[in-house]
């Protein structure tokens, strides 16, 4: 079903033979310069079919084209849609377009969604959130301290970090509390080439443990110990465990949160009875301060959320065995300001807070 014999100049043959072995070229580039070579070399329209898997009519089409304009003929003539052109005017609509709910009550923008309302393509309006730096599909969430005296009390802990009291020590302590053993009832299936580790959904609950942890800020260490209940007694008889393993005249500083267990009177007595311990406290819905939290997510990272635990002992006994572990090469926590222009200036006296 051949119509005619392609005839191709030397110069022609050369180009057409470089654009079939190009590498970085338009794949359909090649395809037509194939085609005009396979025309010339005699092959009929149905071995052509058959080895580009074409049509019979583009087959005619581009042979007509490259007859009639040669090399020049073979070029798209049509290149696709114009690109967008992101006007300051388009830019300003999709940005105040943003900041507002859509038409359709759901509660964010996706770029499809407000392509669709404005007429635009969705890339285009990717870009535009790209540029403003918009993510309207993310959400982060916040706790807003109500404490009055916030500015005082984060001076007072910031104060204990940059420049702490010379001879004496400062930990950071807090309570995880609630920490479930769960153990899975299904085997787990460990990780392997192309294929992560997995855990059966259901589960067996062996009880909670609450876990005080106390960093110190100097070293990196943790004390830790497990316990079935944080009440008072159990914060007071862990600050006495803290303070044996410390020189018998050093000063110690607490650094800790609001909860009712730690203002207790039992807790007071204890203070009155060892006056070289003080108590900092951090501003209501102000966790952050404190450092040990930070260490919480790392135990809780390593060891608590993957876990299979087949009692509250095996938990425990694995709580503490990562904290020796953790211990043998402990780091201090460095913290540095993002804005330097909105330091909250530390404290001059670092005494007792009294709150």
């Amino acid at each position: 079903m051949g119509y005619g014999r392609v005839y191709i100049a030397p110069p022609e043959r050369r180009e057409l033979e470089r654009r079939v072995r190009a590498r970085s070229g338009r794949a359909e580039d090649a395809r037509r310069a194939r085609l005009i070579l396979m025309l010339a070399a005699g092959k009929s329209y149905r071995e052509i079919q058959q080895e580009l898997g074409c049509a019979s009519t583009y087959v005619a089409r581009w042979k007509a084209r490259f007859q009639e304009h040669r090399l020049a003929g073979l070029d798209s003539r049509y290149a696709g849609r114009k690109a967008w052109v992101i006007t300051p005017r388009m830019e300003a609509r999709v940005l105040a377009m943003t900041r507002k709910p859509p038409p359709d009550g759901s509660t964010h923008w996706s770029s499809r969604k407000m392509a669709r309302e404005l007429g635009i393509s969705h890339v285009t309006v990717a870009k535009i959130w790209a540029r403003a730096g918009l993510k309207p599909h993310r959400l982060s969430r916040y706790m807003a301290s109500n404490d009055p005296d916030f500015e005082q009390k984060a001076a007072d802990v910031i104060g204990l970090y940059l420049d702490p009291p010379k001879h004496a020590a400062v930990f950071c302590l807090d309570e995880k509390s609630h920490i479930q053993a769960l153990d899975r009832l299904d085997p787990v299936l460990p990780l392997s080439p192309g294929r992560m580790e997995r855990h059966g959904f259901e589960y067996y609950r062996h009880g909670t443990l609450s876990l005080y942890a106390a960093l110190d800020t100097s070293s990196g260490e943790v004390y830790g110990k497990t316990v079935k209940r944080h009440t008072s007694a159990e914060f007071v008889s862990f600050l006495e465990e803290l303070l044996a393993t410390q020189p018998r005249r050093r000063e110690i500083h607490v650094i800790l949160d609001n909860l009712s267990a730690h203002k207790s009177k039992k807790v007071r007595s204890f203070l009155e009875a060892h006056p070289r311990v003080k108590l900092h406290f951090t501003p209501t819905y102000s966790s952050w301060l404190n450092q040990v939290e930070i260490w919480f997510a790392k135990i809780e990272r390593d060891v608590i959320e993957r876990g299979v635990f087949t009692s509250t002992a095996d938990l425990s006994r694995k709580l503490m065995r990562y904290i020796r572990r953790y211990n043998r090469s402990p780091r201090p926590i460095r913290w540095s300001y993002a804005n330097t222009a909105k330091r909250i200036e530390a404290a001059i006296d670092s005494s007792e807070t009294g709150h």
